[in-house]
């Protein structure tokens, strides 16, 4: 445990967490308002339906929308860009790319709140203009169609992590969720992963096996993020990060991201799902933080993060409802004697490291723009 900060003693609690996530942004990993936005407008969106939908407002149906994302003192974003993977090949390209392009245009609406970027330095930039920092995550492999065409061309669109797989395996990766084919990598996929090194896209080994997470931490070179998992050791959902897995992240770098996803969280939660009997049981912002400590116990302070899944489930944690509540945690946290330094490593320190070392070295002349916000400025007209 690091040293409490003296100057934080006189604080209030709330203060203190106030103070912290106005110095150093929170950088949340996944968010699924994208889709969602699909799903309210029957599959389809269009610029007017973007016109119509009011960011700026709080929404009854989504839970994140700008006024809450500031409440809950978010400096930086992970937007997914899913699509299902059961759709033929040429809809899922072009599904991402029309999901690519809604988180463009939600950017484009809203220029004084919103920045997409594409590195660390566009993350901190945005922070310090009092922007939050939009970045993009493809998840699933199933999105790049087979293709290191493809996946290069979602890089140079933006694209800073792909997770390799969703529930169902791909033909070079097998699932958390899908009946084991390959035992983890197949020799296309460890092309992938060596391909996201060179370009500097994240390996994002959320959704996928327990091989396919040995796999790919055999194989990389670069950090690999869990973007929105929890730990195997507190719920045995196969969706979490086994500690076999997260005892590797020292030496790799990397960092899980935990969710909030409620059946991740709680045993009783996840076995509920299996067998829905009367009232799902409650989760709570302890579990939550009860995972975070896990993390940071097994693969130490420098490699936990935080990735909501707003948007993305049917539920939350009680007093987790929505982007708002992420103070609630840090408070939790603090309550547990979290110093400063170690609330900032969860908040978005880690995830920066992470980002720069992806960065370093990396062979797509593109990255070196910080900002896709500025670069693609010209507001299209349909």
């Amino acid at each position: 445990m690091w040293p409490i900060d003296e100057s934080a003693r006189d604080e209030t609690a709330g203060d203190r967490i106030a103070r912290l996530l106005a110095q150093h942004p929170l950088i949340d990993g996944h968010n699924d308002l994208p889709d969602a936005l699909r799903a309210l407008h029957g599959g389809a969106v269009s610029p007017d339906d973007l016109e119509k939908f009011a960011l700026d407002q709080r929404q009854p149906l989504t839970r994140t929308d700008l006024p809450r994302l500031a409440a809950g003192r978010v400096g930086g974003q992970f937007w997914s860009v899913f699509v299902p993977d059961d759709l033929p090949p040429a809809a899922v390209v072009v599904r991402t790319l029309q999901q690519i392009d809604l988180v463009y245009t939600l950017h484009r609406r809203f220029p004084g709140r919103l920045e997409l970027v594409t590195t660390a330095d566009g993350v901190e930039a945005a922070f310090r203009a009092g922007r939050i920092a939009g970045l993009l995550g493809a998840e699933g492999g199933h999105s790049i169609c087979d293709s290191l065409a493809v996946l290069r061309m979602l890089g140079e669109l933006g694209v800073r992590y792909l997770t390799l797989t969703h529930n169902q395996n791909v033909a070079w990766a097998d699932s958390a969720t899908d009946t084991p084919r390959l035992g983890g990598l197949n020799d296309f996929g460890r092309e992938v992963v060596a391909e996201m090194n060179r370009i500097g896209m994240l390996v994002d080994l959320s959704h996928v096996a327990d091989t396919t997470m040995r796999d790919a931490l055999a194989v990389t070179t670069k950090p690999v993020i869990f973007s929105h998992s929890s730990a195997r050791a507190l719920c045995g959902h196969p969706r979490n990060v086994p500690d076999d897995v997260l005892a590797r992240l020292p030496g790799n770098g990397g960092v899980c991201m935990v969710t909030f996803v409620p059946a991740f969280l709680s045993a009783e939660r996840w076995a509920w799902t299996r067998n829905p009997q009367g009232p799902p049981p409650p989760v709570t912002v302890e579990q939550v933080a009860d995972h975070v400590e896990h993390v940071r116990e097994v693969a130490g302070i420098e490699h936990v993060g935080i990735g909501g899944d707003f948007d993305g489930c049917d539920d939350a944690p009680a007093g987790l409802d929505d982007v708002s509540g992420y103070p609630r945690l840090f408070g939790e946290l603090a309550a547990r004697r979290w110093s400063d330094a170690e609330l900032a490593a969860l908040a978005g320190g880690n995830v920066l490291r992470v980002l720069r070392s992806s960065e370093a070295g990396q062979s797509q002349p593109n990255r070196a723009r910080h900002s896709v916000s500025s670069a693609f400025s010209r507001t299209p007209r349909a």
